[in-house]
């Protein structure tokens, strides 16, 4: 799952949702320098990824471009997935994506004193670009990949992905169907206990 994803997976809290959004950013015991709602997010954002890179309908997905991608195929799906949750959004949320997306920019700007600056210059670059817009079509969803790309230290040819995006697109999408309410399922029970 990538940030749609864990930002939608947060529900309405805006805690979680920074917290889900920074996660990666946040090391060691940069933990306790977060109020008690947002250290739950980024807690919630490390048990979302493990539950999803040890899921089997996942490792599916991640199997069929690993000869290829080798270890960036995780990245890969993560993208993938948030675009299938995007295309699909109508089925999860009232709210359209667009007006979504705005609240959520608006959201994390509003808490850009406490982000870490990786955060900070992510959040320039994710409003400027509308990445969470961008993962409901195609064309968006290479252009995040080639950004990725850019920032691999090795090289990954994430961008060349689209490819066997294209050939296997109804099969990674049905295996998204298939992940999804499991994913859902679990963070309805981990937002309890977190």
């Amino acid at each position: 799952m990538n940030f749609l994803a864990h930002i939608y997976l947060s529900g309405n809290s805006e805690g979680l949702i920074i917290g889900n959004y920074i996660a990666d950013a946040v090391k060691g015991k940069q933990l306790d320098l977060f109020h008690s709602e947002i250290t739950k997010g980024i807690i919630l954002h490390r048990k979302i990824d493990t539950y999803t890179d040890t899921h089997a309908i996942v490792e599916k997905s991640k199997a069929r471009l690993r000869p290829v991608y080798r270890k960036y195929a995780s990245v890969i799906i993560d993208i993938l997935y948030d675009h299938y949750l995007a295309v699909n959004w109508k089925n999860y949320s009232d709210i359209p994506l667009f007006e979504y997306s705005k609240n959520i920019y608006g959201l994390i700007k509003k808490h850009e004193h406490i982000l870490p600056e990786k955060s900070k210059l992510f959040m320039q670059y994710m409003i400027k670009n509308d990445i969470l817009n961008a993962y409901s079509n195609l064309n968006g969803i290479e252009k995040v990949l080639k950004g990725m790309a850019q920032r691999t230290s090795f090289e990954s040819n994430m961008n060349l992905s689209i490819k066997e995006i294209k050939e296997y697109y109804l099969l990674f999408e049905e295996e998204f169907y298939q992940f999804f309410p499991d994913i859902q399922q679990y963070v309805n029970q981990e937002i309890n206990i977190v």
